[in-house]
């Protein structure tokens, strides 16, 4: 079905993103493909699509490839109908239906005679109905238009199918039906996701590096098992390495102390004995040179020991390496923050919630806010945090600080360079080697203190909003996380989830992503639903 061999990617800028990629996908074969950001998966994506072309290698595809991208701005000004590339049969069969039997008509159909009723079969089962297909792309939220090109597939009925981060705009009814599509297809699927209850139907799992693409044959479950076994055994090599280290700073050690010990007693039986001077010094500069040579034969074996204990450390993922260091909030646990009785939220003369809202919101706790797409679960943030007033009902807020993350991370200022970023948190006066120490437990090293903060991937952004969040004077009493794994791949929603859980304070959660939920320990869930 696809054949990948010796596949290499560059940059217009003449950067290499990745080289030597070689993979199968035989028919009917449902695979993940992950890899941290930047790795190159949707850029593998679209050389399979046939979007861009690779710089070296072979690729052999069977079939006719059915792309999703992750974003969608592209097909803004087209309508749904144009967007799928169904537009001119639809006409097509539409004049025939009407009298116009034209050659031209009949090419367009192409005898598709079915194309309408597969267009409304398919708009229903992703709960589009009432959707028109000669309505723009703009007008649709990020889930609707996923759900458009998930349609396709039934329109088109492909045999590959290529998903790039598919569940990242649906609420959790979009995710159930995309789940129950995964699982019932017969379509050669290969998908890019972070989505972990949807890597789980998938298998094998293939994970791309800089080393190439690894394969896993099972689901992503079993591969994190293999990860695991893969990262106690580097663990065992570096307590290994660093155990032998110490031994061979002891053996010097002792070595050196015992050498002197014997120069300074031949010292002193030379002296005894009235050795001449010039034999003295021909027996010192002997003894100095028998010293030297232990001394370089000991730092030879320690620098040996010392670089491979560095090369396995640099092996370690970068969870291992990071230091979170979240002061404590200075609210006890129980404090009322937030109260809510009867509240609602119109937009014009609709109330926004089917029943209006009663909320208690104590320091310490964690919960999430669930509900489909325009339930308005922003808006209630909005309302906890003091920036929307209810239209009816009445509020009390504590006196606290809250800090608002959203998926996009836009507390960090564009225009910034990293180190000036840092430095806005800085609100009490810890001096620059104290922020760069900061910057360093976060791995933003001194190659990164001037770059433009424009220039960070998603994940990179997550990890200074957080070593920010370090820098201000204490942590805050509430961290609200509106949708925040959206933009993240795997490890760095591993490295989220760590920092979140070091964190003492209030937790409030908006996220479909049942995993992350159920890892940041959450204690309570607010359902909302639109009237």
């Amino acid at each position: 079905m696809l054949i990948l061999q010796h596949l290499s990617y560059l940059h217009p800028n003449k950067d290499l993103l990745f080289e030597n990629i070689n993979l199968t996908v035989a028919r009917r074969d449902k695979m993940a493909l992950i890899g941290n950001n930047g790795a190159g998966k949707s850029t593998l994506l679209r050389i399979i699509a046939g979007e861009l072309i690779p710089h070296e290698g072979q690729l052999q595809v069977d079939a006719t490839p059915y792309y999703i991208p992750q974003l969608f701005g592209q097909y803004n000004k087209l309508t749904v109908a144009q967007a799928l590339r169904i537009d001119e049969q639809l006409m097509a069969l539409q004049a025939i239906l009407a009298g116009q039997v034209t050659e031209r008509n009949l090419q367009l159909l192409n005898d598709d005679w079915t194309i309408e009723e597969r267009c409304q079969e398919a708009l229903q089962y992703w709960q589009l109905k009432d959707l028109d297909l000669h309505q723009r792309m703009e007008t649709l939220s990020g889930g609707q238009k996923t759900k458009v090109f998930l349609a396709g597939i039934h329109i088109h009925k492909p045999e590959l199918v290529l998903l790039d981060e598919p569940s990242n705009h649906l609420d959790l009814t979009g995710r159930e039906l995309l789940y129950h599509f995964i699982q019932d297809t017969n379509c050669t699927l290969l998908v890019v996701s972070h989505d972990r209850k949807l890597l789980n139907l998938l298998n094998p799992v293939c994970e791309l590096s800089a080393r190439g693409i690894t394969v896993y044959g099972g689901n992503y479950d079993f591969y994190t098992e293999q990860k695991q076994i893969a990262s106690n055994a580097l663990q065992q090599d570096i307590q290994s390495r660093e155990k032998a280290l110490r031994k061979a700073r002891e053996k010097e050690r002792e070595t050196m102390e015992r050498q002197q010990k014997l120069d300074a007693r031949g010292k002193h039986k030379q002296e005894k004995a009235g050795v001449a001077r010039i034999m003295m010094n021909t027996l010192r500069n002997n003894a100095e040179n028998s010293t030297s040579k232990i001394k370089s034969t000991h730092a030879e074996k320690i620098s040996g020991i010392s670089d491979e204990l560095q090369a396995l450390r640099n092996e370690l993922p970068d969870i291992d390496k990071m230091q979170f260091g979240f002061d404590n909030t200075t609210l006890h646990r129980g404090k009322i923050l937030f109260t809510a009785s009867g509240i609602n939220y119109a937009y014009g003369e609709q109330s926004l919630w089917n029943e209006n809202l009663d909320l208690l919101i104590t320091s310490g706790e964690r919960m999430v806010i669930k509900g489909s797409n325009g339930a308005g679960k922003t808006t209630l943030i909005k309302i906890i945090l003091g920036e929307l007033e209810p239209g009816i009902g009445t509020v009390y807020r504590a006196a606290n600080k809250w800090v608002y993350i959203d998926q996009d991370y836009s507390l960090i200022n564009n225009q910034y360079t990293v180190y000036e970023q840092a430095c806005a948190f800085n609100t009490t006066a810890l001096q620059e080697h104290e922020i760069k120490i900061r910057l360093n437990r976060f791995l933003f090293t001194k190659e990164d203190w001037d770059k433009r903060c424009s220039s960070l991937s998603g994940g990179e952004r997550m990890r200074l909003v957080l070593c920010c969040l370090t820098i201000g004077s204490q942590a805050p009493d509430i961290i609200v996380l509106d949708e925040p794994t959206n933009n993240l791949d795997i490890h760095n929603i591993a490295i989220l989830t760590a920092a979140i859980n070091s964190y003492e304070g209030t937790l409030i959660v908006v996220s479909h992503d049942e995993h992350f939920i159920a890892e940041v320990r959450v204690e309570r869930t607010i359902e909302l639903v639109a009237s």
